[in-house]
């Protein structure tokens, strides 16, 4: 019987022996986006740089809507040379905000998956960095674990590392 209790006594010791030398943390990834100095200041920035074209292509939206008013009131008595003149003055008009509307899509989606890179390494290198800081074996997004402990979570160290980051 003692025989027993010393095994069991010795197992229980080497399961908890194990399951201390690494362990699991969680950090609210949808948090650190939120809270991220980079990808505000990145936004702001984007959005600044955009704002010219998007001036313009308001300035084109509206002088395309007088266009197709003017055509609708004054159509009908206008003659044929002067329909072809409205209609390729407006054809030019409506490519000129096509290709306008199209480089600002293209500024903008480059300009996004750039930040995204960059966050990305950012939010890997400080996982990383918790992950050998408090010995763990994972660190797991919290949105998609089912139930854990707050003493787990590493989110506020996470916002604080990316942010500090440069």
């Amino acid at each position: 019987m003692k025989t027993l209790t010393m095994l069991m006594l010795g197992l229980g010791l080497t399961v908890s022996a194990v399951t201390n030398a690494g362990g699991i943390a969680v950090v609210d990834l949808a948090r650190v986006v939120e809270s991220s100095t980079y990808l505000k200041q990145q936004n702001a920035s984007l959005g600044q740089s955009v704002k010219p074209t998007s001036t313009k292509l308001e300035q084109l939206g509206k002088e395309l809507e007088t266009m197709q008013q003017k055509a609708q009131t004054d159509g009908p008595k206008m003659n044929q040379a002067d329909i072809q003149k409205m209609t390729a003055l407006y054809q030019a008009k409506m490519n000129e905000f096509n290709t306008t509307q199209q480089g600002l899509q293209t500024k903008v989606q480059t300009s996004l998956q750039s930040m995204n890179t960059t966050f990305e390494s950012r939010v890997k290198q400080a996982a990383e960095q918790l992950r050998k800081e408090n010995s763990l074996d994972f660190i797991l997004n919290k949105n998609s674990t089912v139930a854990s402990d707050a003493q787990y979570d590493l989110t506020d160290k996470m916002i604080q590392k990316v942010n500090a980051m440069k």
